[in-house]
């Protein structure tokens, strides 16, 4: 259960009331912050004067209510339901949570991180984070363990990568003192089998996305199995093994279309032409970007996504006109969100070609140099720092600028070195 003292700060912050508005007329300021702070214990009459102010019931007659609401939203929040009746839910439960002391407190508190990740706001669950960080070392094992899962997934939303695998790690070791359900452990496993494939530690993400996948076989969970199998994919892709990869593909999409599910069946169809792209088998992989960019319901990211890869593939074709067509049509698509990061990286993409193509020299040179290949230095994407600074290279040696193409290989080769050590 919650500290008193926490909970009283908890809810005075809610409630923007100051140390002195609290405790006037029932104790002192320094008191009352020693109360908040856990440095000394109030008798129950002063606890239940601040309670009363704060408009705090302390009985626990509710609690039956908020523990079975508590419940609904959590699975809420873990099955991703509809946004609106997530927060309609939560809005619900706050109301009680402001009214009432409950033993559910902390999980509910702890919840928050990922209701607000799930709405897209990274900077109200890092408040939250902030906000919970000196309670921490007082949660039980179960608040630690929904902790550092739901702190990984907010360093995993913002690029931190490394920093969300050690947290997701802390919470899988956590698992062997709880009764965790199955379902909760094999999302953990798919999340940590995710994480190790971004980080391009290949075995260990087919190692997890299996663990994964056997649960959900069990559970008859079709799209969790559709999502594991096309992380295999991805891991059998890299380490070449490409029929192992192809099989996991199909088998997603197979699963994705039992259930209509068109974002994963596009997703596979990605991955599949990526696949085929990366084999050499261009006209195989502008089948299966095609379908994705010819599919009206698909959405704008998705959609942005395979016209580049798209016009990548053209350019090393040489088929320039279709690659301009391409461009064209993204770009436009573009436009509807010119400073949204999550399209940052195919802004740099597409101009970069778009230049290039129509011998922009001064604008290719200057957006690659400058900008876009710190940007994936930044961001440790070695893979396409090496397409990138070849192209670069390949420019400067094209007009006898001999010693910046020389940098520029050098940087493509110790992309390649680090990506053969990941």
């Amino acid at each position: 259960m919650i500290d008193i003292g926490s909970f009283i700060k908890m809810q005075r912050t809610k409630q923007k009331m100051t140390l002195g508005e609290l405790a006037e007329g029932i104790v002192s300021v320094s008191y009352l912050s020693k109360i908040e702070n856990l440095k000394t214990e109030a008798s129950p009459h002063i606890i239940q004067l601040l309670c009363n102010r704060l408009g705090i019931k302390l009985g626990q007659t509710m609690d039956d209510v908020i523990e079975e609401k508590c419940e609904k939203w959590f699975s809420m929040l873990f099955f991703n339901q509809q946004q609106d009746e997530i927060t309609e839910a939560y809005g619900e439960l706050q109301e009680l949570m402001d009214t009432n002391l409950s033993d559910n407190m902390v999980l509910f508190e702890i919840h928050k991180i990922r209701y607000h990740l799930l709405l897209g706001k990274n900077k109200s669950a890092l408040d939250q984070i902030n906000k919970l960080n000196k309670m921490s070392t007082s949660f039980e094992t179960r608040e630690l363990y929904y902790w550092f899962k739901f702190r990984g997934n907010y360093n995993s939303q913002t690029g931190e990568t490394g920093i969300a695998l050690d947290k997701y790690l802390k919470a899988e070791e956590l698992t062997r003192k709880l009764e965790v359900t199955d379902d909760e452990i094999a999302d953990l496993h798919y999340t940590i089998s995710i994480t190790y494939s971004k980080l391009r530690h290949t075995l260990e993400a087919i190692e997890y996305a299996n663990k994964a996948l056997d649960t959900f076989m069990k559970k008859y969970h079709f799209m969790r199995c559709a999502q594991s199998h096309i992380v295999l994919g991805i891991s059998y892709r890299r380490i070449k093994m490409y029929d192992k990869a192809i099989e996991n593909y199909n088998l997603a999409k197979h699963l994705a279309g039992l259930n209509s599910n068109q974002e994963l069946i596009q997703l596979t169809n990605q991955n599949l032409g990526y696949l085929y792209a990366t084999q050499g088998k261009n006209k195989e992989a502008i089948k299966y970007y095609l379908e994705i960019v010819d599919d009206n319901v698909i959405n704008v990211q998705d959609k942005v996504a395979a016209m580049t890869e798209l016009i990548k593939v053209y350019y090393e074709m040489e088929e320039l006109g279709k690659a301009n067509e391409m461009i064209g049509e993204a770009l436009e698509l573009l436009k509807k969100h010119p400073k949204n990061r999550a399209y940052e990286f195919y802004h740099y993409v597409i101009r970069t070609y778009h230049y290039s193509i129509n011998d922009e020299a001064t604008k290719f040179v200057n957006l690659v140099k400058d900008k876009f290949i710190p940007f994936l230095k930044k961001r440790k994407d070695y893979a396409n720092t090496i397409i990138f600074a070849t192209m670069l290279a390949k420019h400067y040696e094209s007009i006898h600028k001999y010693k910046d193409a020389t940098k520029y290989y050098k940087l493509a080769n110790a992309s390649y070195k680090e990506l053969s050590n990941i």
